[in-house]
């Protein structure tokens, strides 16, 4: 009897002790982190978005998703790049405007967006990759905004510290030119 409690209140201090880990996990991302880790398939998309890097320097594309895999080539500063898949915090590019020809990845963080809705008071970046979803905010027109991930047409961005979803319509993937 008294050996049943024991091994009852080592369950109980477990399960506890579990559920702590899983929450700390949680509230600090580490859990995202630990997901993206493991998963080696990327998210596919089809958008265009611009490289972001300073003035006079060039992205380099890479030939998988790490900053040790060889260099395949780069792609000057506000040349247009199409985007097919991301993988954490890398893109799979195709299709440059100008410079490397071919297909490779780069660093997420170095591309860039614009917002369309010219002519009106800006465009709604949504919580979910649904038009029906909740608008989080809105974001004035021919606006730079940070290119987070994507997923089919939709771009994951951040505008002002807000992170939401931008329709392909709302899109301008031109750093030099509007979308018109």
């Amino acid at each position: 009897m008294r050996i049943n409690k024991v091994k009852n209140q080592v369950l109980k201090l477990a399960t506890g002790l579990a559920l702590m880990c899983t929450t700390v996990a949680i509230n600090t991302g580490i859990a995202d982190q630990i997901a993206l880790a493991k998963s080696k398939n990327p998210t596919k998309c089809n958008l265009f978005a611009y490289v972001d890097v300073s003035d006079g320097q060039t992205l380099n594309v890479r030939s998988g998703t790490s900053t040790n895999n060889k260099i395949l080539g780069q792609v000057p500063v506000n040349e247009t790049v199409q985007v097919v898949a991301v993988l954490g915090n890398w893109a799979k590019i195709t299709n440059t405007s100008s410079g490397f020809k071919g297909t490779g990845w780069v660093s997420l963080p170095k591309l860039g967006l614009s917002t369309r809705g010219y002519g009106t008071k800006g465009v709604k970046l949504y919580a979910k990759t649904s038009a029906k979803s909740k608008v989080i905010v809105r974001v004035p027109p021919n606006t730079s905004v940070k290119l987070l991930g994507c997923q089919g047409g939709w771009a994951l961005v951040q505008y002002k510290g807000v992170n939401g979803w931008l329709v392909r319509e709302d899109q301008c993937g031109a750093a030099l030119t509007s979308c018109s």
